[in-house]
């Protein structure tokens, strides 16, 4: 596995390696061990969740707030989507700027998404599985949202919006000057 990180140094990409033949392929989609050396301590993964989209579906931009505020894992088993982590810690170096990483099924690249950011994605190709875990379970108190149409994000979410399909509670979240945020100086992962 190969970590890597990206232009705001706490989201990182993930990407295993693959062993393929003739009969299809292999590949490690998690090894804790190696995840703990890179990061130098322990990410303790309690549940998986994995959704199937259509085209054009886009899921975001959540977050949960402290002391339910999650830290993920996410990948692609088919398909294709356009994954986005928004840095929303007050004070923050890379405060409001966000990661935009292709993840599908040929590439096999996983994101990770520490607490502190919101995270959202848009999906490219038609009956795409998302799967993600995450290091804590679901807290409706403590769920929030941010607006994925913010012009101060400046997201290219690379699908047209007369094809974005969107759940009612996604098109009514607000914008980042109006959301409950968290401050830069609380721990990421843990």
């Amino acid at each position: 596995m190969q970590f890597i990180p990206t232009a705001i140094p706490e989201v990182i990409i993930i990407e295993p390696k693959v062993f393929g033949d003739e009969r299809g392929y292999f590949v490690e989609t998690f090894r804790q061990d190696k995840l703990d050396e890179f990061l130098g301590f322990k990410i303790d993964f309690i549940q998986d969740n994995e959704s199937k989209s259509s085209y054009g579906v886009l899921r975001g931009l959540h977050y949960q707030l402290a002391p339910a505020a999650q830290t993920k894992l996410v990948r692609v088993i088919k398909g294709k989507v356009l994954d986005i982590a928004v840095d929303i810690r007050v004070g923050s170096p890379t405060f409001g700027r966000h990661v935009s990483v292709e993840l599908s099924e040929q590439n096999k690249r996983q994101m990770l998404v520490p607490r502190g950011f919101a995270h959202g994605f848009v999906v490219l190709e038609d009956d795409s599985i998302f799967a993600y875990k995450v290091d804590n379970y679901y807290s409706p108190e403590h769920d929030r949202g941010l607006a994925f149409d913010d012009a101060v994000l400046s997201i290219d979410w690379q699908v047209s919006a007369e094809h974005l399909k969107l759940s009612v509670k996604d098109t009514q979240q607000p914008s980042l000057d109006q959301a409950e945020l968290f401050d830069y100086g609380r721990s990421l992962y843990v």
